[in-house]
């Protein structure tokens, strides 16, 4: 697993990691600059998604746009749990995920929620259909936010639909949800209020 790290400013052995998960077609520098501007006392790690696309890297094969292939899907699941399991444990972990990032965070928060402190999914979906369970109340108590532009129109509507009407009504999560007047990028306002909701969360 190829990966970047940005430490805390003070005490990175003991901080909070915030696991960076980009979108279809970019890597593992893509999302360092929103890292910047999030607060400092967390360790943050951006990984590369395994599988080539579009001139970059995404976390799975799909059959359409935000509708992967469930078996694919599932071996990245594994090989970032994998990856997690081989860094230091005992300090909360968070997973960012945008877009195809996003619905790599949510499997990974439906497989093991017990294993992390909170997600924060943006301009995505929730990975209905590919073995991952999305049972009622799977992320019970869970914080999450939940943020999207009105504007964006990469991700089909009815997903966006079934995946807020999830996480608010069925999920069982502490839900944070944003909406923004952006298409399919994460604006400053967001950043800032992401940024409010870490500090809050930890």
């Amino acid at each position: 697993m190829i990966a970047v790290w940005r430490p805390a400013a003070r005490n990175p052995a003991y901080a909070p990691l915030v696991v960076l998960l980009h979108g279809r077609g970019a890597d593992e520098h893509d999302l360092l600059g929103a890292a910047e501007r999030l607060p400092g006392n967390f360790n943050y790690v951006s990984l590369r998604g395994p599988v080539s696309a579009e001139g970059g890297y995404t976390w799975f094969e799909n059959r359409g746009v935000a509708r992967p292939i469930a078996a694919s899907l599932r071996a990245s699941v594994d090989i970032i749990t994998a990856w997690l399991d081989e860094t230091p444990r005992g300090r909360p972990c968070f997973l960012f995920g945008f877009s195809a990032g996003m619905m790599m965070a949510g499997a990974l928060l439906l497989a093991a929620p017990e294993r992390f402190a909170g997600g924060i999914l943006l301009s995505g979906a929730v990975a209905f259909d590919c073995g991952i369970g999305a049972d009622d109340g799977r992320l019970s108590g869970l914080p999450v936010f939940y943020g999207r532009g009105l504007g964006d129109t990469m991700i089909p509507a009815t997903l966006v639909a079934r995946t807020a009407a999830y996480l608010r009504e069925r999920s069982g999560a502490q839900l944070t949800e944003r909406t923004y007047d952006h298409g399919h990028l994460i604006s400053q306002r967001e950043i800032h209020d992401i940024g409010k909701w870490l500090a809050e969360s930890c």
